[in-house]
């Protein structure tokens, strides 16, 4: 794989990982709407790309203030996945709440998503409950993690 480059999410983005979304996550997938709702409310959005530009993956963080963050989403192309590209979103993402002062960063995960799960606990990220249904239509359970800074 060629030089993985990082690169704010724009709206022309939108397009690109729309094939992504519905690879990954099917009925469940994030519509157009919902990409533009996260950038008009200015949350941190990257994608990721190869040196031709190709979109492998894309990562959003929405700040509550004063100290609180939620990753909205990780999605990484499937031809693209367990090279490291994960790993490079979610570390952007933590850096960007560090630069913030965020205390505290929470996300949600499907909870049969075992690789994810291990991929947020290598940065600290541990379980703190449940939300029975949460995905739907597939009614899939999510696992609330969070990581906290000290």
């Amino acid at each position: 794989m060629s030089e993985v480059r990082l690169h704010r999410f724009r709206w022309w983005h939108i397009d690109q990982v729309l094939p992504i979304e519905a690879d990954l996550f099917g009925a469940e997938q994030w519509s157009p709407a919902m990409f533009w709702n996260e950038l008009a409310n200015r949350h941190f959005y990257l994608v990721a790309s190869d040196d031709d530009g190709t979109v492998l993956g894309y990562a959003g963080l929405a700040v509550a203030p004063p100290d609180e963050a939620w990753v909205q989403n990780i999605a990484v192309r499937r031809d693209a996945q367990r090279r490291g590209v994960g790993r490079l979103l979610l570390a952007a993402l933590l850096a960007e709440a560090a630069r913030r002062g965020i205390r505290s960063t929470l996300l949600e995960v499907a909870a049969d998503n075992a690789p994810a799960q291990r991929l947020y606990a290598m940065y600290g990220f541990e379980p703190i409950g449940v939300r029975r249904g949460y995905y739907q239509p597939s009614n899939t359970d999510a696992l609330v993690m969070q990581r906290n800074e000290d």
